[in-house]
């Protein structure tokens, strides 16, 4: 393992364990299993009342096994209430909660990274779970999704063009359809030209194949070029490094969330943060119960209805509560906001492939 990937682990173990961590809160005086002791038993100061007063420990502690399990529960799911107050404001008015938080009133709900974090492993979780790859998977040339699709679009574009031409020669120079004709015959053409262009042949497994680029060499040589020869070998650096540095969604969102305020006063990238944590986390759940939806079987129109118009919505519904915005203002700011996510995954992805190569 190389010290970037266990720099990632150790901060997504790190903070993963301050989620699970128990709360506190009440527990029983007296009994079996229990203490009964008068002084804190972490630092000894007396005692007087229900917690410690200097270090915040439950003042009355038990050692059985209902107990350990309970802690369990509570640390993992915030049985006492945190979570329960958490999720149904995230889901239905994810506005308020920011806004809240920001405002300072955070003892009644989990925290941006802690839910963060919880949401984001247990998403990477399934996917894993759902299609998991090997790396010692060889590139197969004749399987390349990219080199296929693009081969087979070409073939249409050329039987395109051959129809145009010939039907052109059964044509009068003066026919009715001639016009539609040459001008479908540009257009193939034209198609072929921008086909061809991005086209390249390179050897991979002792055979020729067809990469295409998108003419940024960077992006050609680190991605593109990669995912095409291998692509199991690319998918299994996601599955497997994906959750590791996870928290990279959070910087590199930030600068993109703070274009759309820099000019306002009160705004701060604090701000930001709590309203991009909070958001990704949002989506991870999400794609978690679409996901679930999709391996129960659900209806493809329905899960493709679900994937696409609740985080559309949600993020409206978010943005335009969080910064108290009008409507038109949340909407343009949503609409870039929807151009920023995409680019945010893609440099997500390839961050982690290429932090994963290290």
């Amino acid at each position: 393992m190389s010290d970037l990937e266990g720099l990632g682990t150790a901060v997504t173990g790190t903070a993963l364990g301050r989620v699970v961590e128990p709360e506190t809160g009440a527990v029983s005086r007296g009994g079996k299993g229990h203490f009964h002791e008068t002084a804190c038993l972490n630092c000894d100061t007396p005692l007087t009342g229900n917690y410690c007063a200097h270090c915040g420990q439950p003042a009355h502690l038990h050692r059985t096994l209902g107990a350990f399990l309970h802690d369990l529960l509570h640390g993992v799911l915030h049985f006492e209430g945190k979570t329960w107050r958490t999720l149904p404001m995230l889901a239905f008015r994810p506005g308020r909660l920011t806004r809240d938080y920001i405002d300072g009133k955070r003892a009644r709900f989990v925290s941006p990274m802690g839910l963060f974090l919880f949401s984001v492993f247990i998403m990477f979780a399934l996917v894993q779970i759902a299609g998991k790859s090997g790396p010692g998977d060889a590139a197969e040339p004749g399987r390349i999704d990219v080199v296929s699709s693009v081969a087979k679009l070409q073939e249409e574009t050329e039987n395109k063009r051959d129809a145009a031409v010939a039907e052109l020669e059964g044509m009068a120079p003066d026919a009715p359809g001639r016009a539609a004709a040459e001008a479908a015959l540009a257009k193939a053409e034209e198609d072929l030209v921008t086909l061809q262009s991005a086209k390249k042949i390179t050897s991979v497994g002792g055979a020729d194949v067809a990469v295409y680029e998108s003419g940024n060499a960077w992006l050609d040589d680190h991605i593109i070029r990669k995912w095409q020869q291998n692509p199991k070998l690319m998918i299994y650096k996601l599955q497997s490094n994906g959750y590791k540095f996870s928290w990279l969604l959070i910087p590199l969102s930030l600068p993109f969330v703070w274009l759309l305020f820099f000019w306002k006063r009160g705004i701060g990238l604090y701000d930001h943060t709590v309203f991009v944590t909070y958001s990704i986390a949002f989506m991870s759940l999400w794609f978690i119960l679409v996901s679930v939806i999709a391996l129960l079987g659900g209806p493809e129109s329905l899960i493709i209805l679900l994937a696409v118009t609740v985080p559309v919505l949600h993020l409206y519904r978010h943005v335009k509560g969080a910064y108290e915005l009008r409507r038109f203002s949340a909407l343009w700011r949503t609409a870039v906001l929807l151009l920023f996510v995409n680019f945010t995954v893609l440099l997500f992805m390839a961050s982690i492939v290429l932090l994963g190569s290290m």
